[in-house]
């Protein structure tokens, strides 16, 4: 360590703290910590290594600052956000770029020299008066060519302590990497809080991405989204990263499939929001690995998949016993830490979300303050018991229904890879790709899902989300797409690519499938990846055979599965099919700086074989026409 940041050091950790950190043998981590430290200037310092009383320091330092309220049940805690800080501020979320670079109109960008001097202005002084803890901790499992060290240095004992709970600690993977350590970076500042100790200057709320130095900075908020750097923030350091080298980041559950005679197949998913991620995740019978974010490298041939995180930061409302059992039960078991946020906190130091089984309490604390059911806000709209965006921090581990491999070092086989929209009249049920470009292409890259009345107030516009990670993307479109597609190469074992819909409804406008259908689709996947079951191939891609959908149904739902249901959900929807393509190709002639030629020559083909099977069938053909 340099004599200069040594004393620096030691002077502000004491040390205590020192030694810690001198078991880390990385220059360039003791410089960075230094050198916010001195320009942030907290009072006080500490140093969280893996051990337990360090872990244990933090959580009750997030009661001791009054971020979170303990709850009746053992191990429950409650925090609050800001009244208007309980959402991912897109906004203020901006990726620096320096001056002649671009990224697509839908990436939001800044100028890097102006957003670096803004924002440590901003956060000069910040953390006056406060203690800062300095975490360490490993996306993907430690040891592992997966693993992925970060520091965050946060003001905020809430943030420190959801960490602990998301992400695997990382001190002892920094110690074992040593100075070969390539690490993500976070400074994370809550700012000025108000007596309820949440953040005060939302107007000077900022979450800046810097890719030339992998750090994320972010001040004068507490909302997971905005603070808990490693998720979606560290998310866009590592695409940026894994584009030069060669692996993915993606937006994705991992989940174990179960077929015949004890067989797992392992599959990834990427889902918008609102369209079934969570659910699929959580199956039953089926395990799961990850919900929301994996990295995918190429080894020996094959992909192999991790989840980047340990826990669930999950979205409460609508969670009920009857269609969501397992997060159900984990959230009313005594013992386990969970934060909850943005919820309603009861008189006797209860929970309660909306969708939760039973009455609405009559009164109570949430983030707005006191509660009683017809409150409205400044605007005269009515205040929700909980948020909307209410969300509890969960260990997986707690979950009956997590894979054993959640820490394999070597990662899952990604068998199948699985994309999914809100989609109501274009796309059959479930179907199989053709091959792994035209998957990409017209399934991860052709990705749209439809607005619900609930959270913009009109129904059924199609918003474009190319493999639900374009929030997300610190590289132009283009590229991202091309590394999705080189991934694909030189490969022993080629996952199979799927679409799934659950959202598909008749000309009455009602849904054609139920919730539980989706079980069947999962269970024919594995077939097919296994090479047990055919299919039918039509001019968008293969679906099933009525036979073997009939007997799954009976198998998996114990439910009769008709003929006629068969149809309805599996006709080709030619014209609704061809107006999609028109849509994807003007998204990529109009909005992307750098579009691919193969992605307009994989939708002409599909548009080809489409206008041939119209030509020949009409415009809506049963699946049984194309057997």
């Amino acid at each position: 360590m340099d004599n200069k940041i040594k004393d620096l050091l030691q002077k502000r950790i004491g040390e205590k703290g020192l030694k810690k950190l001198m078991r880390i043998d990385n220059p360039g981590l003791h410089q960075f910590i230094a050198k916010y430290i001195e320009h942030c200037n907290p009072d006080k310092v500490f140093i969280c290594t893996d051990a337990p009383d360090d872990i244990k320091y933090i959580r009750e330092a997030a009661v001791r600052n009054k971020e979170e309220i303990e709850l009746a049940t053992k191990g429950h805690t409650l925090h609050f956000d800001a009244y208007k800080d309980q959402a991912r501020d897109k906004e203020h979320t901006v990726i620096l770029m320096p001056k002649g670079r671009k990224l697509d109109k839908a990436i939001r960008t800044g100028d890097r020299d102006e957003c670096l001097k803004e924002v440590h202005d901003i956060m000069e002084d910040i953390m006056k008066g406060k203690e800062v803890y300095v975490r360490f901790f490993c996306l993907g499992p430690t040891n592992s060519e997966f693993s992925q060290p970060v520091i965050q240095l946060t003001d905020s004992a809430y943030v420190a302590h959801s960490e602990d709970i998301l992400y695997r600690q990382g001190f002892e993977e920094f110690v074992r990497q040593g100075n070969k350590a390539r690490f993500f970076k976070i400074v994370h500042s809550a700012g000025e809080l108000d007596e309820r100790m949440t953040s005060k200057n939302l107007e000077k709320r900022r979450v800046y991405i810097d890719l030339e130095d992998d750090i994320v900075y972010s001040c004068n908020t507490q909302y997971g989204g905005n603070t808990i750097g490693l998720k979606k923030l560290a998310m866009r350091l590592a695409i940026h990263r894994g584009s030069k080298e060669g692996w993915l980041t993606e937006h994705m559950l991992v989940m174990g499939v179960h077929g015949p005679n004890n067989r797992v197949t392992y599959i990834t998913g990427a889902f918008p929001s609102l369209c079934g991620k969570t659910s699929t995740a959580m199956l039953d019978n089926e395990t799961i690995v990850g919900d929301d974010i994996a990295y995918l490298r190429k080894k020996n041939g094959e992909v192999r998949a991790v989840n980047v995180e340990k826990g669930m930061f999950g979205i409460i409302m609508g969670i009920n016993s009857e269609d969501d059992p397992i997060q159900y039960n984990t959230l009313h078991t005594p013992g386990e830490e969970i934060i909850f946020s943005n919820v309603l906190m009861t008189p006797d130091k209860r929970v309660y979300w909306i969708g939760k089984d039973g009455d609405v309490p009559p009164k109570g604390i949430n983030h707005s303050g006191e509660w009683t059911p017809g409150k409205k806000d400044d605007k005269g709209n009515e205040i929700t018991p909980s948020h909307k965006n209410a969300r509890f921090t969960v260990s997986l581990e707690h979950m009956q229904n997590i894979d054993p491999t959640l820490h394999d070092p070597k990662g899952v086989v990604v068998g199948g890879m699985v994309y999914g929209g809100r989609d109501s009249d274009t796309c059959v049920p479930v179907e199989e790709a053709f091959d792994w470009s035209h998957g990409i292409i017209t399934k991860g890259a052709s990705l749209e899902s439809e607005t619900t009345a609930a959270t913009l107030g009109q129904e059924g516009v199609r918003k474009f989300n190319l493999m639900s990670n374009l929030d997300f993307l610190s590289i132009p479109i283009g590229k991202y797409i091309k590394a999705n597609l080189d991934f694909g190469k030189d490969l022993r074992k080629t996952p199979r690519i799927f679409s799934v819909n659950y959202f598909l409804k008749g000309k009455d406008g009602k849904f054609l499938n139920e919730k539980t259908d989706k079980k069947v689709w999962y269970k024919w996947m594995e077939l097919r990846i296994n090479k047990n079951a055919e299919a039918i191939d039509t001019p968008t891609g293969r679906i099933p055979l009525y036979d073997d959908l009939k007997r799954l149904f009976k198998e998996v739902l114990n439910k009769d599965y008709s003929k006629a249901e068969y149809i309805k959900q599996f006709t080709v929807r030619i014209p609704e099919n061809l107006a999609k393509i028109e849509r994807i190709k003007k998204v990529y002639e109009t909005d992307t700086i750098d579009p691919l030629p193969l992605l307009f020559e994989t939708l002409e083909s599909q548009k080809k074989r489409l206008l041939e099977a119209q030509k020949k069938h009409g415009d809506y053909i049963a699946p049984d026409t194309l057997a």
